[in-house]
C-alpha cells in the first residue's frame, strides 16, 4: 500500500515478474543475504533514531534524485488539459490576482477545463495554482514549486509514520515515499495532480492527531489546522471525509480521554486547530466572490453547468447537453457522458467499483507491495492502527459515490495507506511458516524490487520500453513518470516566440481528434501575450479574430498532422484587413 512508478504494461509486466521471482526466492531461500542485510538495516537503525535528521534526508532524497536525473528527464512541459488550467491559475497569481476579466475575443479561446466567464480562471481549487505561482516568482520556473511539495510530501509522511510506528520502519515508509511518488509519480511529474499537496495535508493532520492526544501542544494543533486548511485548497470533499472520523477522535478525547487537559489548555487546543481552517474557508469564500462571482459557488461549479452534461455523483442526473461551439469540446464531455451511462446502473456499477480498487491499488501499491497484503487479517485486528483503517473504510465509502476516480483524488488519505502498508510488512516479517524466516526475505526482497523499478524507471525511455507519446499510448496517463510529453506544441511556441512581433495560432484539429490533446491555452493576460492560441472557428469568424489582432502574424497549426504542421493561415483576398 505504498504507490506504484509502473507507466506502461511492459514495466508492470517486469514489477509482476520482480515480485513472483521474490517469493519463490523467499520461499526457497530464506536465509538468502543475511549478512548484507543485517549491515544495512543496523545503519538505517541508527539514521532512523535521529528523528528530525530522518525527516529531513527524505525530503533531500527527492530533491537530489530528481535533480540527478534532469539531464535524462527534464523539467516537465505541460501536455493535459489540467496542466495548462493550473498554468493558468499559477500564471494569474503570480501577477497578484485572484482571477483575470474576461478576454475581448473569448469565445475564440474557449477551452477544456477553464471558465471564460465571469472571469477568466482555472477551474480548479487554487492549492495548485498558488504553489506553481510560488515557484515561478520566488525560483522562475512553476516546476520548482512543485518539486519542493513532492519533497515535503516525503518528509511529512515519514513524520507522521513516525508517530505511529517505530523508528525505522517509519524512515522506510518515507524513503519507499521518495521512490514510487517523490522522483517517479505523475505527482511530481506533471501539472495536474494537486497530489502531493492533497497527501501533505493529509499527513499533517494523522501525524499531528496521536502527537497533540498525548502531549496536548499547541503545535500540533496548528499543523492540525494548517494540514486542513490544506484540503480546504486541493481536495476538500476528501479533506471532509479524513476530518470527519479525525473529529469523533478528537471530540471524544476532549470530552473524556484519560490525558484531557484542563479547559483552558482545551480552549487554546481548539482555537488553534479551527483557525487555520476558518481562516482558509474564508479565504476560499473570498476567491470564490472574486473568480466567480458568488462566495458560495465554489471552484468547478461555473465551468461545468457550462460545460458538462456527466454529473460527479452516483445519483445525480445528466445535464442538458450545451450549445457547445466547437466539436472538439462536445466531444469531450460527450466521452464523459458516455462513461456515466455506462456505470449509471446496478449492472455497471458493481464492476466498476471494483475497477476503482483496482486502479488505486496499482497506484499506491502495484505489484511489488503486493505480498504484505497478505497479512490483511492481522490488518484488522492490530489495535495500533485500527484507527486508520476505518479512516480508509470511510474514504471508501465517500468514494463508491463519485463517478469518477484518480490516485489524487484519494491522496489525503496516502499517510494511512503507507501506515496499513508497512505495519502489514511488520506482521509479514514474522511470519515463519513451519519455523522458516520466510516473512522476513520476503519483506527484504520487496524493498529491493523497489529500489530496482526505480533504478529500471531511470533507463525505461532511453531504453524504449517506457510510454509513447501522448496521446499514442493506450496506457492511462495517470501512470506517466518523469517522461517528456507534449514536445510538439512546446517546440512550436518556442519557435513563434523567437520571431520578431506577436504571433497568432489558429489552432485546426482533423474530425478525428483526441480531444484530451489540447492546444488552446493561453496565459492570463492573452492581449499582451507572445503568441496567443485560438480555435479554428471557420473562415468568416477567423476574419474577426484576424481584424481584433490585426499587428500579428497569423499561422496555421494542425496537431493532427504526423509531425503536427504549422504553416502561414491564408486570408482569401476579398477579405482583407481593414488599414492600420
Amino acid at each position: 500500500m505504498v504507490s506504484s512508478d509502473a507507466t506502461s504494461p511492459t514495466l508492470l509486466i517486469l514489477e509482476f515478474g520482480l515480485t513472483a521471482f521474490t517469493v519463490v526466492i523467499s520461499f526457497g531461500w530464506p536465509g538468502i543475504g543475511q549478512g548484507f542485510f543485517r549491515r544495512v538495516e543496523r545503519w538505517f537503525g541508527q539514521l532512523a533514531r535521529r528523528r528530525w535528521l530522518a525527516v529531513l534526508s527524505v525530503a533531500l532524497s527527492v530533491l537530489l534524485l530528481r535533480l540527478i536525473i534532469l539531464p535524462l528527464f527534464p523539467v516537465p512541459l505541460p501536455f493535459s488539459t489540467d496542466d495548462f488550467s493550473f498554468l493558468l491559475a499559477a500564471d494569474t497569481f503570480a501577477h497578484g490576482r485572484l482571477a483575470d476579466p474576461t478576454p475581448a475575443m473569448w469565445t475564440h479561446f474557449e477551452t477544456i477545463h477553464i471558465a471564460m466567464q465571469p472571469t477568466y480562471q482555472s477551474m480548479y481549487f487554487p492549492g495548485q495554482g498558488l504553489i506553481l505561482a510560488a515557484g515561478k516568482v520566488l525560483f522562475g520556473n512553476s516546476w520548482i514549486g512543485l518539486l519542493l511539495v513532492s519533497a515535503w510530501m516525503c518528509a511529512a509522511l515519514c513524520w507522521m509514520l513516525q508517530a505511529w510506528l517505530p523508528a525505522n520502519w517509519a524512515l522506510l515508509g518515507g524513503m519507499i515515499a521518495v521512490l514510487r511518488l517523490g522522483v517517479f509519480s505523475y505527482w511530481t511529474n506533471t501539472y495536474h495532480a494537486a497530489g502531493s499537496l492533497a497527501a501533505l495535508g493529509g499527513a499533517l493532520i494523522l501525524g499531528g492527531l496521536p502527537r497533540l492526544m498525548k502531549t496536548a501542544r499547541l503545535r500540533y494543533g496548528m499543523l492540525m489546522g494548517t494540514g486542513a486548511a490544506i484540503l480546504v485548497f486541493t481536495r476538500p470533499y476528501e479533506g471532509i471525509l479524513l476530518c470527519l472520523p479525525v473529529g469523533v477522535v478528537l471530540g471524544n478525547w476532549m470530552w473524556k480521554g484519560k490525558n484531557r487537559p484542563n479547559a483552558a489548555t482545551l480552549a487554546r487546543l481548539a482555537a488553534a486547530t479551527l483557525t487555520f481552517a476558518v481562516a482558509a474557508v474564508a479565504w476560499m469564500g473570498y476567491y470564490d466572490y472574486r473568480a466567480f462571482g458568488n462566495p458560495l459557488t465554489p471552484p468547478y461549479t461555473v465551468d461545468r453547468n457550462t460545460y458538462a452534461i456527466a454529473p460527479y455523483y452516483v445519483w445525480q442526473h445528466a445535464r442538458p447537453v450545451p450549445n457547445y461551439r466547437y466539436a472538439e469540446m462536445k466531444a469531450f464531455y460527450q466521452g464523459e457522458l458516455d462513461f456515466y451511462n455506462h456505470i449509471h446502473s446496478l449492472k455497471g456499477f458493481v464492476p466498476y467499483t471494483l475497477v476503482k480498487v483496482g486502479f488505486t491499488f496499482l497506484f499506491y501499491a502495484c505489484f511489488a507491495l503486493f505480498p504484505p497484503l497478505l497479512m490483511a487479517r492481522r490488518i484488522f485486528l492490530d489495535r495500533r492502527i485500527r484507527f486508520l483503517v476505518v479512516c480508509v473504510l470511510v474514504l471508501a465509502g465517500g468514494m463508491a459515490i463519485e463517478i469518477y476516480l484518480l490516485p489524487h483524488y484519494v491522496a489525503p488519505f496516502t499517510a494511512a495507506f503507507y501506515a496499513i502498508g508497512l505495519q502489514a510488512m511488520r506482521h509479514m516479517r514474522f511470519w515463519k511458516p513451519e519455523g522458516k524466516p520466510m516473512g522476513l526475505a520476503l519483506v527484504r526482497l520487496t524493498v529491493v524490487v523497489c529500489v530496482l523499478m526505480a533504478a529500471v524507471r531511470v533507463i525505461a525511455t532511453p531504453m524504449h520500453f517506457g510510454p509513447r507519446e501522448f496521446p499514442a499510448s493506450n496506457w492511462n496517463e495517470t501512470w506517466f513518470g518523469p517522461d517528456h510529453f507534449g514536445t510538439e506544441r512546446a517546440q512550436i511556441e518556442a519557435r513563434l516566440s523567437h520571431l520578431p512581433g506577436g504571433q497568432l495560432a489558429i489552432v485546426r484539429y482533423n474530425p478525428d481528434h483526441n480531444p484530451a490533446n489540447e492546444w488552446v491555452y493561453n496565459r492570463a493576460d492573452i492581449d499582451a501575450s507572445k503568441v496567443v492560441w485560438a480555435r479554428d472557428a471557420g473562415a468568416a469568424d477567423n476574419l474577426e479574430l484576424i481584424h481584433y489582432y490585426r499587428n500579428r502574424k497569423v499561422w496555421l497549426v494542425e496537431p493532427d498532422v504526423m509531425p503536427a504542421r504549422i504553416s502561414p493561415y491564408s486570408i482569401p483576398e476579398s477579405a482583407a484587413r481593414p488599414s492600420q
